[in-house]
């Protein structure tokens, strides 16, 4: 009777070590860039540690890596309520009105200067999760900002979000947004074709659309990723600053924005946002804007909010390159397996140093939705 035991003690090990290895590779991918192994390796390691836990059900844990395999369909998303709302932002296009947004914060805090904190905004879905000691419990959409659709099953097959973090806290909330990079959104297009499906009309829709499967298994096989930038409830643990925040969540193990500073005064602020939009190629999502924070988390409360948005926070929009022009007509492309997809024939035009003529319309509801005609 001592054999089995024995036995047993073995296979717990070498679970555990599996799940280490895997995270710490998973951390290596996402957060460092630099991996040690290739795709091949990992899923070697995973598949093992799948097997594992399939002939000993006891030794799995809530936080195994293996639950991101997705595990059987929802009937449906159950609705959770935000301890702390997530709140949209105001936003602007204009750099006048960015000046105003600083000359309504120092009038409010009867100061001379502020120090901000910008950030990329990612053109991604906005989401938030739970970990309570250390374990990730729920995850959430934004939804109405009061109340999201529980998508804990699906955050947990996105390899980007930990599943455990090394903190004894209570409770710890993060937001952040879900994404699809942009070299995924277009190798994941192109095997749609392939294969016959619907393509998706922008790494957005194609990551709110994956976030709302019911089938866990199918969001597992769409390569989105998350970044993350700010915290919602907090029970043991504290930041002083924004910037605080930003080193304490990559200190935990979440990704963040590789581009964001700290700024002393909204022209260095604004300074920073021109750079940001000159370096947007570094960024393996879409961005839509910037988004400047006032630093110090303490005039945050002093601030406030409006009914809908942040006193202390603005979204500063880029507008970008555009062209007008005219609408020749449209065609329908056949694809190799025979999907239809229509194109937008168009008057030639200059656009971003490159001559268009031709624009994929995606599919029917996306003509429909734009009214193009």
């Amino acid at each position: 009777m001592e054999q089995p035991a024995k036995n047993l003690t073995e296979v717990k090990k070498r679970a555990e070590l599996l799940r280490a290895e895997l995270e710490r590779h998973n951390r290596l991918y996402y957060m460092e860039a630099k991996p040690e192994i290739s795709d091949r390796e990992f899923d070697r390691l995973m598949r093992e540690l799948q097997d594992l836990e399939a002939a000993h059900p006891e030794l799995a844990t809530a936080d195994s890596p293996t639950r991101r395999v997705g595990g059987e369909p929802l009937e449906g998303f159950q609705q959770v309520k935000h301890a702390v709302p997530m709140m949209s932002l105001d936003n602007t296009y204009s750099i006048e009105e960015m000046r105003e947004f600083d000359a309504r914060v120092r009038k409010a805090l009867g100061v001379e200067s502020v120090d901000y904190v910008i950030e990329p905004k990612v053109d991604g879905v906005s989401i938030s999760l739970r970990y309570e000691q250390g374990v990730l419990k729920v995850a959430a959409t934004r939804g109405d900002g009061k109340t999201g659709d529980d998508i804990t099953a699906n955050a947990k097959t996105i390899r980007s979000i930990p599943l455990r973090i090394p903190s004894d806290a209570p409770v710890l909330e993060v937001r952040g947004e879900a994404y699809l990079g942009k070299a995924a959104f277009e190798k994941m297009n192109a095997e749609r074709e392939k294969a016959g499906d619907a393509l998706f009309a922008n790494p957005r829709n194609a990551t709110a659309g994956s976030l709302k499967q019911l089938d866990p298994k199918v969001v597992a096989t769409r390569p989105l990723a998350a970044v993350f930038y700010a915290v919602g409830a907090l029970e043991g643990i504290g930041f002083e600053t924004q910037a605080d925040v930003l080193r304490g969540l990559k200190k935990l193990g979440f990704p963040v924005a590789k581009l964001w500073w700290e700024c002393h005064g909204i022209e260095e602020v604004i300074a920073r946002a021109e750079e940001l939009q000159r370096r947007e190629g570094e960024l393996e999502y879409e961005m839509d804007g910037a988004v400047v924070k006032v630093n110090r988390l303490a005039l945050w409360r002093q601030l406030g909010t409006t009914a809908k948005a942040p006193r202390f926070a603005m979204a500063y929009k880029y507008s970008h390159e555009q062209a007008q022009t005219i609408l020749r007509g449209i065609t329908l492309q056949v694809g190799r397996t025979g999907v239809l997809t229509p194109v937008a024939e168009l008057e030639p035009v200059e656009l971003a140093g490159s001559t268009i003529s031709r624009a994929t319309l995606h599919n029917e509801d996306e003509v429909k939705r734009k009214d193009i005609r």
